[in-house]
C-alpha cells in the first residue's frame, strides 16, 4: 500500500486509510475473523506486510487476545470483525474489558449505508448493542471523517481510565474515496490531571498520623505503568504500611516483600481481610471497592479515614464514602502524597507501627492459605505450587479461566512485577484465558505464558489451540481437571444444601488427544510423584502444550467470605482452622486423609 502520508492531495479509499491510521497509532498486530462486511480492509490486508493479522476461531476469542496484547504490553490491542453475528460475537470481550479497563479498539463492518435499518442480510444496530460495553463507539458514514475517527479512537482507549472503543463502518465507506488526515501528534493524554494540593495535604497528614495504616492498590496502579509500581513501593517504604491488592493489581508490589498480605476480598488472606477491617487509615490507589473486596458495605472497614486516588471520578465515593478524594493516575496521586509525607516519617515507624505489625502477625500465624496434604491424589493447590516453584525464576505471564483454579493461582503465585497476571476479574469470562495467552505470548515472544485453566474452562475456546499451531505460539495450558464446574459446585455445597445441579461433568474429552488432533502437545498427570517431572516436560517442549492435571475432584477454595456478611467474617476453612491449635505449615504434605464430604 502507498503510504498516503507521501501523496497529501490525493484521494485513497476508506480501507487504504484504515491501514494508515492503525500504523500511524503504533498498530503492529490485528486479532480478526473475516466476513462480507469487511472484505475491502482484508484486501488492503492482504497487500501490505507491517501489520501482521491473526486469524482466530471465533470473535470472542479476538477480543480476549487483544486483551491479552493489552494488558501484557499496555499497549491498544486491535480486533477486527464482520457484522452481524461478528460484531455480537465481540459483546462479551468489549464488557469485559470495559470492566477491566482495557484498552482495545475494535474495527467492525457494516452493510452499507443505503441498507441499514432494512434488515438487510447481517446487519445489526452496531451502536445501539455496543454503547453499554463500550467506553465511547462511533459509525462512521461519512469517508472524510474517517481517519480522524479512528485517532479519536485510540487516544479515548489508553487516556483516563482505559477501556474499549468500537468503529462501525459501513461497506461503501471502505470503498469510498478520501482524504487521509495523520493523527495531530499534541494531543493525547495528559501526563497529569488537575489535583487540589489542600487535599493532598489532608491526605498526608493522615497518612503520617496513623497507627493501623494500609495500602489497597488496584489495576489502576498497573494502568498507569512501571513508574506507579516503582512509587507504590516508596510509599509502602516510606509510611511502614503493609500493602493489600485487588486481583487487578497483583504484580503492582512484590509478592515477596515482607511488607505484603496478599490479595484481600473474598478469596483473599485472612490477615489482609482483618487488616483493612481493623486499620485505622485506608489508602486506596487505584481500585473500585468492589463488591468481591467489601463483602457487605456497610460493614466494610469501619474504623477507618478513607484516601482514595482514581483517575476517573465516577469511582469515587461510588460504593463506599471516602475522607479524602485525589483524582489523579496512580503514578501522579502518589507522587503528590510522597512529596507531602513529613521528610522524618521513617524515622517515627518503630513508635507508631509496631503494636500493628504484631497484630498483622498474630493474623498471619491462622495460616489461611493452608491446604490437606494427599499422597495419591494431587490437590490444586499443591499442583499450583510445585509448577510456580518450577517457573518463578524465568518471570513467567499467567493467564487464566475463570474458577476456582483462578483464585488458587491468585493465591499461590507470588508475582513481583505488573502486567504478568491476565486475568478475567470484573466480568468473570470462561473462555477467557487461551486467547488472552495467545494474544500475551505474541506481543512478548521470548516470553513463557502459561494459561492457568479449569476443565471447564478450557472447553469454552478450546478451537483456539488451532490458532495456537498455525502461528507457532508456544502457550503452555495447564489444566486442573477435577470433573466439576468447581467454583458452582462449591457455592452448591455451601448455600444449596450440596444439590450439585448440573456442575458434574462426566463425559470430559481426553484432553491430551484432543490438543494432539490440533497438533498440540498433550501431556496426562494423575499422582503427586509423578507432578515435577510432567511440570518439566511440559516446559521444554517448544510448541503449544495441554497438560491434564487429574485433581482432587471436591477440593472447595478458602478462605471465603460468607454470603452477605461483612469481610472480617471469613470462612477459613478446616486447615486453617486447626492451624490454632496445630500450627500446621502452609500445604504441608501430612497423612493421607480421606477426601472429606464438603
Amino acid at each position: 500500500m502507498i503510504n498516503p502520508l507521501n501523496r497529501s492531495d490525493a484521494a485513497f479509499s476508506g480501507a487504504e486509510i484504515i491501514l494508515q491510521a492503525l500504523k500511524d497509532n503504533g498498530v503492529d498486530t490485528i486479532f480478526g475473523y473475516p466476513g462480507g462486511a469487511v472484505l475491502p480492509i482484508y484486501d488492503e490486508l492482504f497487500q501490505q506486510g507491517e501489520i501482521r493479522h491473526i486469524l482466530v476461531r471465533h470473535e470472542q476469542s479476538a477480543g480476549h487476545a487483544a486483551e491479552g496484547y493489552a494488558r501484557s504490553t499496555g499497549k491498544v490491542g486491535v480486533v477486527l470483525v464482520t457484522s452481524g453475528p461478528g460484531v455480537t460475537n465481540m459483546v462479551t470481550p468489549l464488557q469485559n474489558a470495559l470492566m477491566d479497563s482495557t484498552p482495545i479498539v475494535c474495527i467492525s463492518g457494516q452493510v452499507p449505508t443505503g441498507l441499514i435499518g432494512t434488515d438487510a442480510f447481517q446487519e445489526c444496530d452496531t451502536v445501539g448493542i455496543t454503547r453499554p460495553c463500550t467506553k465511547h463507539n462511533y459509525i462512521v458514514t461519512d469517508i472524510e471523517d474517517l481517519a480522524r475517527t479512528v485517532h479519536r479512537a485510540f487516544e479515548i482507549a489508553r487516556s483516563g481510565r482505559p477501556g474499549p472503543v468500537l468503529i462501525d463502518i459501513p461497506k461503501d465507506v471502505q470503498m469510498s474515496m478520501g482524504r487521509y488526515v495523520p493523527p495531530d501528534t499534541t494531543s493525547g493524554r495528559p501526563s497529569d490531571v488537575s489535583i487540589k494540593q489542600s487535599e493532598v495535604e489532608v491526605a498526608a497528614e493522615l497518612l503520617a498520623g496513623a497507627r493501623r495504616g494500609i495500602i489497597y492498590s488496584g489495576g489502576g496502579v498497573i494502568n498507569a505503568g512501571a513508574e506507579a509500581s516503582g512509587l507504590l513501593r516508596d510509599l509502602a517504604s516510606a509510611t511502614g504500611f503493609p500493602v493489600t491488592s485487588t486481583l487487578m493489581g497483583l504484580g503492582a508490589f512484590p509478592a515477596t516483600d515482607p511488607a505484603w498480605l496478599g490479595m484481600l476480598g473474598l478469596h483473599g488472606t485472612y490477615e489482609a481481610n482483618m487488616a483493612m477491617h481493623e486499620c485505622d487509615v485506608m489508602l486506596c490507589v487505584g481500585a473500585r471497592f468492589d463488591d468481591r473486596v467489601t463483602g457487605l458495605v456497610n460493614r466494610f472497614s469501619p474504623h477507618s479515614k478513607k484516601i482514595h486516588i482514581d483517575i476517573d471520578p465516577s469511582s469515587i465515593n461510588k460504593i463506599v464514602s471516602v475522607d479524602v478524594k485525589l483524582r489523579a493516575d496512580a503514578a501522579q496521586g502518589i507522587r503528590s502524597l510522597l512529596d507531602a509525607l513529613p521528610r522524618n516519617l521513617q524515622q517515627s515507624r518503630p513508635e507508631r507501627l509496631d503494636a500493628w505489625w504484631s497484630r498483622i502477625n498474630e493474623w498471619r500465624a491462622r495460616k489461611s492459605l493452608s491446604y490437606r496434604g494427599q499422597r495419591s491424589t494431587i490437590m490444586p493447590q499443591f499442583a499450583l505450587e510445585r509448577l510456580w516453584n518450577k517457573i518463578t525464576e524465568r518471570d513467567p505471564i499467567i493467564t487464566t479461566e475463570v474458577g476456582q483454579h483462578q483464585m488458587w493461582a491468585a493465591q499461590f503465585f507470588k508475582f513481583t512485577s505488573p502486567n504478568r497476571f491476565v486475568t478475567s476479574g470484573g466480568l468473570g469470562t470462561m473462555g477467557f484465558g487461551l486467547p488472552a495467552a495467545i494474544g500475551a505470548q505474541l506481543a512478548n515472544p521470548e516470553a513463557l505464558v502459561i494459561n492457568v485453566a479449569g476443565d471447564a474452562s478450557i472447553q469454552m475456546n478450546m478451537k483456539e489451540l488451532a490458532t495456537a499451531v498455525q502461528y507457532q505460539v508456544p502457550v503452555k495450558n495447564f489444566v486442573l481437571n477435577n470433573s466439576h464446574l468447581g467454583m458452582v459446585r462449591q457455592l452448591q455445597q455451601h448455600f444449596h444444601h450440596n444439590r450439585k445441579s448440573h456442575s458434574y461433568s462426566d463425559a470430559l474429552p481426553d484432553f491430551a488427544r484432543l490438543a494432539e488432533a490440533y497438533g498440540a502437545r498433550g501431556i496426562i498427570c494423575s499422582h503427586p510423584d509423578d507432578l515435577d517431572d510432567a511440570i518439566d516436560e511440559m516446559l521444554g517442549w517448544p510448541g503449544p502444550v495441554v497438560f491434564d492435571c487429574r485433581v482432587a475432584q471436591l477440593e472447595n477454595c478458602y478462605p471465603m467470605i460468607k454470603s452477605g456478611r461483612g469481610h472480617n467474617e471469613m470462612w477459613l476453612g478446616p486447615e486453617a482452622d486447626a492451624n490454632e491449635d496445630s500450627s500446621a505449615a502452609s500445604g504441608d504434605m501430612r497423612s493421607e486423609p480421606e477426601l472429606h464430604a464438603l
